[in-house]
């Protein structure tokens, strides 16, 4: 168990690094930071923040020096500078890291649990990428293997011909054929150092040019038929990856029941309504595992809960959404609100069933 007053490293400067120091600082830690040069708006609620490249290793162990225990904040911390914090002291294990950061390698594993994902195939040329078509149809969505979030490094392809006339990047690429869903939605675990497992209720999740926009509870019937199933190979993948924290993972729910999407090693936009919704937030917890504390009841408090992302230039009506006693605005304090900038969320709880 950490001690009280002890220090806690994030890799990350966004807003989920800031937002689960602000839980580790009301657990009574201190907590330091570690990005690249940027818009680090976690660097507000810690202790100290150090700026340096990814692959400044001597940079990276003088933070880890300072730090009893590390944990990040996005999954895009490249897997050597994980590797750079002695492996007693960083949670998650890298290992989570590797696996989620080239979506071929996680589809793999998830296949090796037992789970399924939307039919792939690996694209390393213009010709893979026409056999792909001609073999699991089209329309489909290629993507790039690693780096990818909120819909960039994607491109649909509509018909072979789309796909002839693409000029591919230079970098790895996976083809997913279209999957004819009813929703999506998350599950979201947080899993102690013992092995122990909570799960939060999931959400039906909307997604507007490739951002989520909203997540909402109740799910709906779709979703929740299936969220059982889903638990099973969530637990599946928090075990094999003997994960410490809180994990994601996302699903399209279909008439064949759960179709694998993707997973984020980390805590999740879709799970941000936890922080007014649930007895305990997933930002909590997540710093409850890692610090080898009990973890928190992770039941919903509210029979209805919105969570919208307040997206660019909406944050400069941000104030408006209170007009409603019932909601909570989050602003991430970030600098430059640009097209497709996540720049905070508003969370709205129903207190009774007509809400």
């Amino acid at each position: 168990m950490l001690a009280r007053g002890s220090t806690i490293g994030i890799l990350g400067g966004g807003q989920l690094g800031r937002m689960m120091a602000m839980s580790a600082v009301q657990l009574g830690y201190r907590c330091i930071g570690f990005a690249p040069e940027g818009d680090n708006v976690a660097a507000a609620v810690c202790d100290a923040f150090h700026t340096a490249a990814w692959d400044d290793s001597d940079g990276v162990r003088a933070f880890a020096d300072a730090c009893d225990v590390v944990t990040w904040e996005f999954e895009n911390v490249p897997v050597e500078t994980a590797r750079t914090v002695p492996a007693e002291k960083i949670h998650p294990g890298p290992l989570a890291l590797e696996t989620a950061q080239d979506r071929l390698t996680e589809k793999r594993f998830i296949e090796g649990l037992g789970g399924r994902p939307a039919a792939y195939a690996r694209i390393d040329s213009g010709h893979d990428l026409e056999s792909a078509v001609d073999r699991l149809g089209a329309p489909g969505i290629l993507k790039t293997r690693r780096d990818g979030y909120d819909g960039k490094g994607q491109w649909r392809i509509a018909s072979s011909r789309d796909a002839q006339a693409l000029k591919l990047p230079d970098v790895p690429l996976i083809y997913e054929g279209f999957v004819e869903f009813d929703a999506e939605f998350s599950v979201i675990l947080v899993r102690a150092q013992d092995g122990e497992i909570r799960f939060w209720d999931s959400t039906r999740n909307v997604h507007e040019g490739g951002i989520l926009a909203a997540a909402h509870y109740p799910a709906g019937s779709a979703v929740e038929g299936q969220v059982a199933d889903a638990r099973v190979l969530a637990r599946k993948v928090a075990d094999a990856l003997n994960y410490v924290g809180v994990l994601t993972l996302e699903f399209f729910a279909t008439h064949e029941g759960p179709i694998f999407n993707e997973m984020a090693p980390r805590v999740h936009n879709s799970g941000h309504w936890t922080i007014e919704g649930a007895a305990t937030s997933q930002f909590e917890n997540h710093i409850r595992a890692i610090a080898g504390l009990p973890l928190g009841d992770t039941r919903t408090v509210a029979p209805g809960i919105e969570m919208r992302n307040i997206i660019g230039r909406e944050i400069d009506g941000a104030y408006a959404f209170l007009a409603s006693s019932n909601s909570h605005l989050h602003d991430y304090g970030k600098a430059e609100a640009s097209e497709g900038r996540k720049m905070g969320h508003i969370t709205r709880l129903s207190l009774d069933t007509r809400g």
